[in-house]
């Protein structure tokens, strides 16, 4: 399971997709792999990947010469497990691995699409040529808001604090609605389930007012799952946390 942008991307250059939770475990020395795509916290399912596996996994790619690509947006909320990035796994040698920032999660600068590739400098220069060539370069404005945010570590605090209320009240509400927390171990999200089609997960939801993704969209492994958000406000958190109670 796992953020669909990655493989819309795939498609889009005309390449081929193959969906793995363990490409060490599931992919054949004959599997053509050019690029991995990892994602520790995950989305939808906050699964949290542990050093030693980070390690497994780039030792395996840097001896196929595969790219490995770890989206690390979700890096600093872990809750009961505290997340690494990839680069920590890589000892001295940084060679195929990238890792992938954004500031829409951790400064809640969504809509400034601001963020930064670090890693194998071979290839963060190959990118940074690609982008300038084909017009993506970052505004100057954006670039200065950047680095006031990546400078502050106050408002990341209190970011995480924020979602970490909106964490405890809605999954008190789930579970005592009778939804079972998967994972969700870091991250935006809570993977939730009634073990039941998640869309009719989803349509019992709505009956109460009560919007949340069904968990297909993630990947044929999240049939029977929705994805909660802590994005919403407060007040939305707290009006669903209610009508749950209710439910």
């Amino acid at each position: 399971m796992c953020y669909p942008t990655y493989e819309v991307g795939a498609r889009l250059v005309g390449a081929s997709v193959v969906r793995t939770d363990d490409p060490v475990r599931d992919l054949s020395p004959d599997t053509p792999v050019r690029l991995l795509w990892i994602n520790s916290p995950g989305n939808p399912d906050g699964r949290v990947l542990s050093i030693e596996q980070l390690r497994t996994i780039v030792e395996w790619a840097q001896s196929r010469g595969v790219v490995v690509a770890s989206d690390e947006c979700y890096l600093t909320l872990g809750w009961e497990d505290t997340p690494a990035s990839v680069l920590a796994a890589c000892r001295d040698d940084m060679s195929g691995v990238l890792v992938v920032h954004s500031l829409s999660k951790r400064t809640n600068l969504a809509g400034y699409r601001a963020g930064f590739i670090a890693g194998d400098p071979a290839l963060v220069a190959d990118l940074l040529a690609v982008r300038k060539h084909i017009g993506m370069i970052v505004p100057a404005p954006v670039q200065s808001a950047m680095i006031a945010a990546l400078d502050d570590e106050v408002h990341v605090r209190e970011q995480r604090d924020r979602y970490a209320h909106r964490r405890n009240v809605l999954r008190v509400a789930l579970e005592g609605a009778g939804l079972r927390i998967v994972d969700s171990r870091a991250g935006l999200y809570l993977w939730a389930t009634r073990d039941e089609d998640g869309w009719a997960t989803v349509d019992w939801l709505a009956g109460h007012g009560i919007l949340l993704a069904p968990g297909d969209f993630y990947g044929p492994a999240g049939a029977q799952f929705v994805r909660a958000a802590l994005t919403a406000t407060d007040e939305r958190i707290e009006a669903a946390a209610e009508r749950l109670s209710i439910a």
